[in-house]
Formats: C-alpha cells, structure tokens, sequence
C-alpha cells in the first residue's frame, strides 16, 4: 500500500487520490456489488468512529456467528452437566399370549412314565407392567473433568469473539480516518480548482491584450479540465470507501452514512508513543493461546482419568400384574410390586491400548500450544518494534510533507505574482502548480500510511479500541 502513494508521488500527472481508492479496496473486498441506486436513502447515519465500531459489532456477520459460537458452546456445556445428573426413564407394557410359551418338565412329577417329559404353560395370557428406573453417575473421572473444563470453553469462544471484533475494528479504523482524511483532499483539488480556473481568466485577458499566446490559453484549460477529471475520480473513490465501510460494519448500501469525527496531525500522535510498555497478557490472541492451553490441560486429565473405574448408583420400583383375565385395572385386578436399588462399578482392564494412545496425544497437542505461545512472544516482539519505527518514520514523514506542501503552495503565490507582472513564464507557473500538486499527493499519502502504521501499532500491542 505504501508503494502505491509513493508511486503516484512521483508522477505528474497523478496525485494520491486514486491510492486511496486503492487502499481502501484493497482492506474491504473487491467484490461489493451496487445493483441499485435509489432516489433517497431510508436511513441517515451520523457516526463517529466508536458508533460505527458499536454498529459493527451488532450487525456484522462474524461477530453475530461468534456470538452464536458461544451460544452453542454454552449448550454444549449443558450437555455435559447432564453426564453428573441422574437420569429417570419410564416404561409401560401390556401382553396378550395368543399361544403361552410352554416349559418342558419331567412327566414323573405328575405321574407319568419315567425319562419322559410334559409341556406344561406356566405363562398367564395377560400380563401387564409399569416401572420406573434411575441411573445416578456417582464418579466418572472424565464427566468430573468435563464439568471443570466448562468454563474455560466459554472463555474460549468469548476470547474468539473478541478477536473478530478486533480485527473488524482495525480495517473500521483504517477505513474511517481514510475517508475523513480524504475530505482533506477534496478540498486541496477545490483549491487547485479555483487558482486553475483563476488562471485561465487571466491567461484569457492577457491574450486579449496580446501579452499571451492562445497556446498558453489550451495549456491551462488542459490542467483544470484534468484537475476536475481528477476530483469526480476522488468523489468515486471515496463513494466506493464509503460502501466499503457500510459493508464491514454490516450496513445497508442504501443507507446514508455521515461520518462525524476529524482527524489531524495531533490525532497522529494522541495515545501511541507515550507508553513504550507493552505486555503480551493485553494481545487477544496471546489470551486465546493460553485458553487453549488451559484446554489441553484439561484434555491430558480427562485421558488420565480415564484409567480411574466408573460408579454409579442404580434403582428401580415396578408394578406387574399376571392372570387369565384382563381385569388389571378393575377393583378385583392384583399387582405385584418389585423394588430395589444397587451400585455398579465398572473397571477397565485392557482397551487395545486407545487410551495410552490418546493420553499421548492429548500431551503433545499440550506441547504444541506451548510452542505456539513462545512463538508468539517472538513474534508479538518483533511486530512492536517494526511498527513502532515505521510510526515514527511515518510521522516525521507527515510532518515534512506539511512543510513541503505549505512551502509549495507558498512558491506558486509567488511565481503566480511574477506571471501577472510578466517576471515569469507560463511553463514556469506550470511547474510550480504541479510541484504543488505532487507535494500535496505527498501529504495525503503519508498521511494515509500514517493512519495505518497507527492502527496496526495499537493493535500489535492490544491498546485498539473495539
């Protein structure tokens, strides 16, 4: 993006207008598609840089899916909690036996022959049954662990929250103060605007008097007919920033948008570079990376205790009711009742060794969360520091290009004073107009790469608002 200004610095035909267009589309997404423009908008937004912030974060599409995230996180964690509460199932049955099942005996018990057997029915033809069955977990090692890890899962995905918000909040920044900064530029080409158009009379009367030539006359409507053309490319560039910002922040394209906050060489400085502290504990990221951890932490205990036994506390109370007749729920009817409650434990011996494998596992997904948290402490460190020198030769840049651009506009009022006296040629008020024109591209540019040095900085080291 930097390369993109200084480029068009340097030529002189060009100035810095078409670079924001660039670095605007090129933060957002090159694929926003206007297929309607309608007579008026419904809505007129007038924000500051922390209520398009606020807007965003209601109506952004990853922020809303994170937040979803943590909805679904949150019913996840009680499906785990159900794993410690008791469970209560009922059941109900009734049979009617068009055949009995029969039951072979010895015919001797009824006086038959020795060696030989009888098919005897001792299966009423009606039956009937109600029961009810409770399963109590009184200690699984790992539901134990899931429940403990619960928290630490919603920290997770509101820490992911967080994130997307911070990056959105970035290219927000970026794009905001881009768009004020441009109001900026508008107004520099108005002003070239005035002294080309101011020009042109005067080169008009003087030929008229004989003191100019009509070529000087087609030079300077070249340059304010290419200053204007200029100025509608700037209105498109930034009616596309404007769109661009809209889209990011979840907003209808149909909607007005007013964008209420200034932005100057001050706000440059206001809040960067007076604490040179910094503490990896205040990146998100860094505090995702340690969630994580905590999580796989977590994940290595619940594999541990998998080798633990398992116990649980079983109860039943049912009703039976048996006979020839169905009059169970008559006066006469007859049920039986059966009750009992017991433990259970269950110890594992041999898995085909899944756990150790997945004990094994567990640590080294620990082990590389680790790696990752020191990687990024290097890197954390380096990001300061580069952005952090880039800021300051990005100010001292603005503050030089300020300089350079009054010191332009100074040298064309004087070169100007000298034509209308005929102490200066045409060709050199020509070249004084475009020296004031790239040193004000120059300004625009630095300032751009300014405003994105910033943000990026306050980011690197988790101070950006969002």
């Amino acid at each position: 993006m930097k390369n993109i200004c200084r480029k068009l610095s340097k030529k002189i035909n060009m100035d810095c207008m078409n670079s924001m267009g660039k670095i605007i589309l090129t933060i957002v997404s090159a694929s926003i598609v206007i297929t309607a423009y309608p007579q008026a908008p419904r809505i007129v937004n007038e924000f500051s840089i922390q209520q398009c912030l606020d807007y965003a974060h209601q109506h952004n599409v990853q922020v809303r899916n994170a937040l979803l995230d943590l909805q679904i996180q949150e019913q996840t964690n009680k499906s785990i909690t159900a794993g410690a509460l008791p469970t209560v199932s009922g059941n109900g049955s009734a049979t009617d036996f068009f055949k009995t099942p029969v039951t072979l005996v010895p015919a001797e018990f009824f006086g038959g022959t020795p060696g030989t057997y009888m098919a005897v029915s001792f299966q009423p033809k009606y039956s009937a049954n109600a029961s009810i069955q409770l399963t109590q977990t009184l200690f699984d090692g790992q539901v134990f662990v899931g429940l403990q890890a619960r928290q630490a899962s919603l920290d997770y995905y509101q820490k992911n929250i967080d994130i997307t918000k911070e990056s959105i909040s970035a290219n927000i920044h970026k794009i905001y103060y881009q768009l004020v900064v441009g109001k900026t530029q508008v107004a520099q080409i108005d002003a070239n605007i005035e002294r080309a158009e101011k020009l042109l009379h005067d080169t008009k009367a003087m030929y008229e008097n004989g003191f100019q030539e009509k070529l000087d006359i087609d030079k300077a409507t070249v340059q304010l007919t290419n200053l204007q053309t200029q100025k509608e490319t700037l209105l498109s560039n930034l009616a596309n920033g404007y769109y661009g910002l809209k889209f990011l922040m979840g907003m209808s394209v149909t909607d007005s948008l007013v964008l209420t906050d200034n932005f100057t060489e001050e706000d440059l400085k206001t809040g960067v570079l007076d604490d040179t502290a910094y503490h990896y504990e205040d990146r998100n990221d860094y505090q995702g990376l340690e969630i994580s951890k905590k999580l796989n932490q977590y994940n290595v205990k619940r594999y541990k205790y998998s080798y633990l036994p398992v116990l649980s506390l079983n109860a039943s109370y049912q009703k039976n009711a048996l006979g020839n007749t169905y009059d169970f729920f008559s006066s006469s009817g007859k049920w039986y009742t059966t009750a009992y409650a017991g433990l259970s434990i269950n110890v594992p011996i041999f898995s085909g060794f899944s756990k150790d494998a997945n004990l094994k596992k567990a640590k080294l997904q620990l082990q590389q969360t680790e790696n990752m948290i020191d990687n990024l402490k290097i890197s954390i460190d380096n990001d300061v520091m580069q952005a952090r020198n880039r800021f300051k030769a990005d100010l001292i840049t603005v503050m030089s290009q300020k300089k350079n651009m009054e010191l332009a506009v100074s040298v064309y009022d004087q070169t100007k004073k000298k034509y209308e006296s005929g102490l200066a040629s045409n060709t050199d008020l020509t070249n004084a107009q475009t020296d004031l024109r790239v040193a004000e591209a120059n300004y625009i540019s630095a300032m751009y790469d300014a405003i994105i040095v910033k943000v990026d900085y306050l980011r690197v080291i988790g101070k950006l608002k969002y």
